[in-house]
């Protein structure tokens, strides 16, 4: 974790009743628990100074207590993991705020670091993640969210939709370099962050279900940076089997890496 006088501090929010998959956070993935995953990556990453998990659910906080982490009870109606985030930033001094899913596994620690850096020395409010999409298959799939972005880098627009549209592709084929996935966790200034919370619900917030939209509906600049790394999201209890496999596999490579003496940067 860093030690800059700046603090960075990751928050995951993690609630229990999700309508889609009740108690996701909880899910075992390879003998832990998938908020576990989550906060282990989180707390691998040097460029950051803490990490909490805010919850709604006492089970969600007893399984974070114990495997050795810290959590955090906020309960309340909130609209989303954001505000939930904002919440938190009320409760505590600091001055960055990192909204990681609890969902959104991180591979490695890098992906973090490929956030918290570049928004340190940028000056802007709101910063988020993008990766390269390497198959049609995620263009075209509504649970993968895509985005577009201008030349300095800031967002134009975030949708399930297959953004920007190729006219003149009938197949409608990713393409390298203008099709990005957008990875779900940002980085806030605390003053931008809870301005963020204190505006009302857009119509094309609630059309897409996408919370960012909310920033960019109000006329708020998200910064998105590329990034080489991946994250691993289970949104539904069918995504549990393909999820655990790929974490494995992985574990597997960065064991025999490791053993051959290379080591992660984080």
């Amino acid at each position: 974790m860093t030690n800059t006088s700046k603090t960075v501090t990751v928050v995951i929010p993690a609630r229990y009743g999700s309508s889609r998959f009740p108690g996701k956070p909880l899910v075992e993935l390879n003998g832990k628990p998938m908020i576990q995953h989550v906060y282990e990556q989180a707390v691998a990453c040097r460029a950051v100074s803490d990490v909490l998990v805010a919850t709604d659910d006492e089970r969600i906080k007893q399984a974070v207590d114990r495997f050795g982490g810290r959590a955090l009870m906020v309960t309340g109606n909130y609209r989303t993991g954001t505000d939930r985030v904002a919440a938190v930033a009320r409760m505590f001094a600091g001055d960055y705020f990192v909204d990681l899913q609890g969902d959104e596994i991180p591979l490695k620690p890098e992906l973090l670091t490929d956030l918290v850096e570049p928004f340190l020395e940028s000056g802007v409010g709101i910063g988020t993640l993008k990766r390269v999409i390497d198959s049609t298959e995620d263009l075209l799939n509504p649970a993968v969210v895509k985005v577009v972005t201008n030349v300095k880098g800031d967002a134009l627009y975030f949708s399930r939709a297959p953004i920007p549209f190729v006219r003149d592709d009938p197949q409608h084929q990713a393409v390298g370099g203008l099709h990005y996935i957008h990875l779900g966790l940002y980085i806030y200034t605390k003053d931008t962050l809870l301005r963020l919370a204190s505006l009302p619900t857009s119509r094309i917030e609630d059309a897409e279900k996408l919370e960012q939209l909310r920033a960019l509906d109000h006329g708020m600049r998200i910064r998105v940076w590329e990034t080489k790394h991946a994250s691993l999201r289970v949104d539904r209890p069918e995504d549990v089997p393909d999820v655990a496999e790929r974490l494995q596999q992985y574990e597997v490579v960065r064991r025999e890496l490791k053993s051959s003496g290379v080591f992660f940067k984080t």
